[in-house]
């Protein structure tokens, strides 16, 4: 393999004939490494209790050869190519007969890659808490700025927490700082097991690995993204080398 494409859609505002509107941009990330990044994807959101990485062929998606358009109609088996795209071959109206958690899968789909080195998310100590209350309270919990006590007089004070669900909190968060001091444990010990286990060629490859991500180019009836552009592409594949 060569070259690999997926392709991105995020959320941004931006001015629109005067007005601030919230508008899809779509990116092109390219991964240049002679072999995939992964044969997996992550489905993780803040909505979401826990991550899960599946096989791309959980998720019908997989890596395919990339047929430029004057070949499209011509004979593809001898064709030589070292780019191939991020295909799904999920059908849309299939969709409908899906159950609604298996359709939001998709939603929160992302090409999964483990890098060699550790990501910036593992030296992270902010939690995501979603209370589930009548109106449910949604906040991140730092574990070594935010103080348990002061975190919950604080929500207790702006009439945010019943004061009878106090210590129900305050357990609450505790127990998801430990969930997530577990799940970064356990990503450490698999991602120091796998890069043991590695083959040495992929090993190289994957300490060559460039990202690069491509936003659309400015035309005199669209947005201007010249100061909306960004590095960063996902929680795996994190920064791109180079944006454009």
């Amino acid at each position: 393999m060569g070259r690999q494409f997926t392709y991105l859609q995020t959320p941004n505002q931006l001015h629109v004939n005067g007005e601030q509107k919230i508008v899809l941009v779509r990116t092109v990330v390219a991964v240049d490494c002679p072999c995939a990044p992964s044969d997996k994807v992550g489905i993780n959101s803040v909505q979401r209790a826990y991550e899960e990485i599946l096989p791309m062929r959980a998720m019908k998606m997989s890596w395919v050869p990339y047929v430029p358009l004057e070949d499209r109609l011509s004979r593809i088996e001898g064709l030589k190519t070292k780019i191939f795209t991020l295909h799904c071959s999920q059908r849309r109206s299939a969709l409908k007969h899906l159950k609604t958690e298996q359709v939001k899968k998709f939603d929160y789909c992302m090409p999964y890659y483990m890098p060699l080195i550790s990501p910036e998310e593992d030296q992270d100590t902010t939690v995501d808490i979603i209370y589930p209350l009548e109106r449910s309270i949604v906040c991140p919990f730092d574990w070594e700025m935010d103080n348990y006590e002061e975190f919950t007089d604080d929500l207790v004070k702006a009439e945010e927490l019943p004061e009878d669900e106090r210590e129900k909190f305050k357990e609450f968060v505790k127990e998801k700082v430990r969930e997530r001091k577990r799940e970064l444990k356990q990503a450490k010990e698999a991602r120091k097991e796998a890069i043991d286990n590695m083959d040495p060629e992929k090993k190289k490859a994957f300490e060559n690995i460039k990202f690069y991500k491509f936003y659309p180019v400015n035309a005199l009836d669209a947005p201007d993204l010249s100061i909306q552009k960004a590095d960063y592409i996902n929680r795996y594949y994190m920064k791109a080398h180079k944006q454009s």
